[in-house]
């Protein structure tokens, strides 16, 4: 079965996208922000990693930029699910080593779609 982090401060969104995830046959760890993740995750590996950007705590960009440095997760695909939609946040995202960017608020199907072709199904 496929694993999949979900980050996101908002226990709404976090629902939809477990909700998503988990229809989809993959087990699902929720987190609440970037220390969270960190936390839950520990040295376990997951399949993606799905992340807001505002969050409190440590932002999507600084979890992005953590597992980035963590031996587990260099290759790890990790996927920003925000309402940020200008470039130089794209920019940044990708600087810091998103796999890809979606807008909220998310059409389920296409999710599933860009996480399968990141994750390489």
């Amino acid at each position: 079965m496929k694993r999949a982090l979900a980050v996101d401060d908002s226990k709404t969104m976090r629902d939809m996208v477990s909700f998503t995830l988990k229809g989809a046959g993959f087990e699902v760890i929720e987190a609440e922000d970037g220390k969270d993740a960190i936390a839950k995750l520990g040295d376990s590996k997951v399949d993606v990693v799905i992340t807001d950007l505002n969050m409190p705590n440590m932002n999507g960009f600084e979890l992005i930029r953590n597992l980035r440095n963590q031996e587990n997760h260099k290759f790890t695909p990790i996927l920003m699910l925000t309402t940020e939609g200008d470039e130089t946040k794209k920019q940044e995202g990708k600087t810091a080593g998103a796999t890809g960017w979606i807008i909220k608020p998310f059409n389920p199907e296409k999710l599933i779609q860009v996480i399968n072709k990141v994750c390489g199904a």
